[in-house]
């Protein structure tokens, strides 16, 4: 019996070198041009996926449109309104998905 448990055990996962960095994916960094809705916000210059994500979280926080009480909820502005395709809230990983929609 102590050979089946024995047998059943996995052997420990290799570890990452610790000077190893991770390679971006190329997808996330290939320029995107916002639309018009979504220039407003982040500008119209092409950027990568991960710049929108990042100014258009500068905005929501500077903004104030987190909800108080969930965080993972954002309340639409009236800039937001067209890239949120009209809805008042959604929730942040609602956000990346409609905010995709938005690039070229």
């Amino acid at each position: 019996m102590a050979a089946k448990k024995a047998a059943a055990k996995k052997a420990p996962a290799a570890k990452k070198t610790a000077g190893a960095k991770r390679k971006p994916n190329a997808s996330f960094m290939k320029e995107m041009t916002p639309s018009a809705a979504l220039a407003e916000i982040v500008g119209n210059k092409p950027l990568p996926r991960t710049e929108v994500v990042k100014k258009l979280w500068a905005y929501i926080k500077k903004q104030g449109l987190q909800d108080a009480k969930n965080k993972r909820q954002i309340n639409a502005d009236d800039k937001l309104k067209p890239i949120f395709g009209g809805k008042k809230n959604v929730t942040m990983f609602e956000m990346t998905a409609l905010v995709n929609k938005q690039l070229s």
